[in-house]
C-alpha cells in the first residue's frame, strides 16, 4: 500500500511516527523548495527517525515561494484573506480530492454524518472573494446535507432568523458557521434561545470591529444564541485539515495531524507539554505540499492532546483570518 493511503487509517503513535517519517522523506526530495530548505539547514533526511527531529518550514515561505511537490498540475489554489496592501498565502492544491476526503473524514469523526445537518453560513467576506479553501469546504457540506434549509446568507439576517427558528420547531441538528464580525452584527439585531445549535465560529474581525479575547466573544455569542458553548475551527489556507473546539477554546484534531510547541526565541527547539510557545503544524494530509509547518500562532499543549490558541507573534502579518488576542 502506498504511503498516502495510510494517512487517513492512522490510529496509534507508531504509525504517525512511521507515516510521518515516509511523507518527510517524500517531501524532501521531491518538494524543491522543502529540499532547498533543508540543505540551508545541513539536514540529512536518512538521519531522522522521529517526527518532533523534523525541520518545520516556515509559513512565510507560503506568501513568496510555490510549495508544491514536482512534476504536480495545480487543480486548486486557495489564498488567504489578508488586508490590503499585504501579500497573501498562496497554496496550491495538487489533489482536489485528497481535500475533500481530509475534511469529510474530519467533520464526520467530530459532528457526524453531514445528510443529517442543516449547514448554514454566515460568511459574507468569505464568500465576497475567491480562492477561500472555508468555502469550497462549506460549499461541500452544504451539497451533501440533506436538510433543504442549507444555505449561505450574506447579509440577510432575517432570513436566518426565520431559519433557525425553523429548524429549532423541527428539531433538526443545525451547524451555523459564521465569521466572527458577522455572528455580532447577527444576534444585535435578533436573540434566540436554541440550545440544541452549534454555531461555529471561524474567527476574523476583518477590521469591521475591535479584537476581543476569546472569553468574552464566546460570552456575548452564548447568550445572543442561547447557547451554553461556542464552537471554532482551528485551520488556515497552508493546511489540508482542520481541528475543531466544541467549547472552551480546547482544540481537537484527527489522527493525521500533530500540534507541536517549538520554543518563540528557538525556532528548533522544542518546549514541554503545557508549556507555551509557538505552533508547529503536522497535517500529513498536506502530502503534495508541505506537511511540517511553523506557524506564527502561539498556544500551549495538553496531555489529552488538546491545545488552545493563545494569541499570534507581535511582529506576525495580521491576516484576514486572524486568531483572537488573548
Amino acid at each position: 500500500m502506498n504511503i498516502a493511503d495510510k494517512i487517513f487509517d492512522i490510529q496509534t503513535e507508531d504509525e504517525f511516527n512511521q507515516c510521518s517519517l515516509a511523507v518527510f522523506r517524500y517531501q524532501a526530495e521531491n518538494s524543491p523548495i522543502y529540499r532547498q530548505f533543508l540543505e540551508i539547514l545541513q539536514v540529512k533526511p536518512q538521519t531522522i527517525h522521529h517526527y518532533k527531529a523534523i525541520p518545520f518550514l516556515p509559513i512565510q515561505f507560503f506568501k513568496s515561494q510555490a510549495i508544491i511537490t514536482e512534476n504536480k498540475p495545480v487543480e486548486l489554489t486557495f489564498t488567504s484573506s489578508g488586508t490590503t496592501g499585504m501579500i497573501s498565502s498562496r497554496h496550491l492544491v495538487a489533489d482536489k480530492e485528497w481535500y475533500i476526503r481530509s475534511f469529510r473524514k474530519t467533520f464526520a469523526q467530530f459532528y457526524g454524518e453531514v445528510k443529517d445537518i442543516a449547514i448554514l453560513a454566515l460568511l459574507p467576506s468569505y464568500l465576497e472573494r475567491e480562492g477561500s479553501s472555508l468555502i469550497f469546504m462549506v460549499d461541500d457540506l452544504m451539497q451533501r446535507s440533506e436538510q433543504k434549509e442549507s444555505n449561505y446568507f450574506l447579509y440577510n439576517h432575517e432570513e436566518l432568523f426565520n431559519t433557525l427558528l425553523r429548524l429549532k420547531e423541527k428539531k433538526v441538528k443545525t451547524i451555523l458557521f459564521g465569521v466572527t464580525y458577522a455572528l455580532l452584527d447577527f444576534i444585535e439585531q435578533y436573540q434566540l434561545h436554541f440550545p440544541d445549535l452549534i454555531v461555529m465560529e471561524t474567527g476574523g474581525m476583518k477590521g469591521k470591529r475591535k479584537e476581543m479575547v476569546r472569553e468574552e466573544l464566546h460570552a456575548i455569542l452564548s447568550q445572543g444564541f442561547g447557547l451554553s458553548k461556542i464552537h471554532s475551527e482551528y485551520g488556515m489556507t497552508e493546511l489540508l485539515s482542520q481541528g475543531y473546539s466544541s467549547g472552551d477554546g480546547l482544540f481537537k484534531l484527527p489522527p493525521w495531524m500533530k500540534i507541536l510547541i517549538r520554543e518563540v526565541n528557538d525556532p528548533f527547539t522544542l518546549v514541554d507539554q503545557s508549556k507555551t510557545g509557538a505552533i508547529n503544524v503536522i497535517d500529513l494530509a498536506n502530502y503534495h505540499s508541505c506537511s511540517f509547518i511553523a506557524s506564527q500562532d502561539l498556544g500551549r499543549c495538553h496531555e489529552d492532546e488538546s491545545f488552545e490558541i493563545l494569541g499570534r507573534f507581535d511582529h506576525a502579518d495580521i491576516r484576514g483570518c486572524n486568531l483572537l488576542v488573548q
